[in-house]
């Protein structure tokens, strides 16, 4: 990925975290996969460094950067690990972002600290068994009850969730309404009524822990609502767009170190008694992904720089 569009400062990041990445990360990446472990001291070790707090502001915790530097740090953890990089990219850009966008001053102080911190660690409770794409067939329900609400239903391919200390969850509070009736909740791990089923196996991703998540009458209190009644989803569309710009970021990080791969094996693979590389039909090939590569990188960089203002 080019460094032209790049100031001092954000080469200066870029290669901090490189170095980081290459030291913490990468050695030890395909044993966490095979373990189907992930690395929890990590979020320790990134909050230490304030790299969690990248794109948040001072007050709550964060270092002050903005959107382009957070897209510098995915898209180095995945050149590193994807799964690293994804259990990151859901603590901070959706767990801790939905509270900076939509919480209130006392949630904000209350939550937001140690979380950047890597004290805690957050989670993204959207998905379920009939509701994936389609957020009008989510069947987790909130009813308000006295000074709570009482959460029944489940959640399903939740990263982060076998060992994160708090969810935001999306659930219906006027079913009715569809979308205009989903509100999010903030559910602490510790809360009664709510169960987490043991990490899933899965082809991909080793190192990326996921799990069901079921609400039996999970009573949180009123305070734990996230942005307003029936709205706090809708509204987290709308300012989520810190997610978008690391996900991006996050398959960039991922496609170069696949083309990087890429060159090193075709470079190490021989034919007729000579590297393939040296086939005008593989070098075009890897051309092509680089282009493409450079050119999903500068629109991602220009996405940053237009959602930093």
């Amino acid at each position: 990925m080019g460094a032209d569009s790049l100031s001092s400062e954000e080469i200066q990041f870029r290669d901090a975290v490189r170095g980081f990445v290459a030291k913490e990360i990468t050695p030890n990446a395909t044993r966490w996969d095979m373990e189907e472990r992930y690395p929890q001291e990590l979020f320790r070790k990134l909050g230490d460094l304030g790299w969690l707090g990248t794109s948040f502001p001072e007050e709550v915790g964060g270092d002050g950067g903005g959107s382009l530097l957070y897209a510098l740090l995915c898209a180095e953890l995945a050149r590193g690990s994807a799964a690293i990089a994804l259990g990151l990219y859901v603590h901070s850009a959706l767990a801790c972002a939905a509270i900076f966008h939509l919480g209130d001053e006392d949630q904000k102080l209350q939550r937001l600290p140690d979380a950047l911190a890597g004290k805690r660690i957050g989670c993204w409770g959207y998905a379920e068994a009939g509701a994936g794409a389609d957020i009008s067939c989510v069947a987790t329900r909130a009813v308000k009850s006295g000074d709570d609400y009482v959460i029944n239903g489940a959640k399903l391919y939740i990263t982060n969730s076998p060992f994160a200390d708090f969810m935001i969850v999306v659930a219906s509070t006027a079913p009715d309404l569809g979308l205009k009736g989903m509100s999010l909740f903030i559910v602490d791990r510790d809360t009664k009524g709510v169960s987490v089923s043991a990490p899933f196996k899965k082809l991909g991703m080793g190192a990326s822990e996921m799990a069901e998540v079921v609400f039996d009458d999970a009573r949180v209190s009123a305070s734990n609502l996230l942005g307003p009644e029936n709205l706090g989803f809708l509204q987290a569309l709308k300012v989520l767009t810190l997610g978008r710009i690391a996900s991006a970021a996050f398959g960039v990080g991922l496609g170069q170190a696949a083309l990087q791969e890429a060159i090193s094996y075709s470079n190490a693979r021989l034919q007729a008694g000579k590297p393939i590389s040296r086939h005008q039909f593989i070098r075009f090939t890897l051309a092509d992904m680089a282009t493409k590569l450079e050119a999903a990188w500068r629109l991602t960089l220009h996405a940053a720089r237009l959602a930093d203002g």
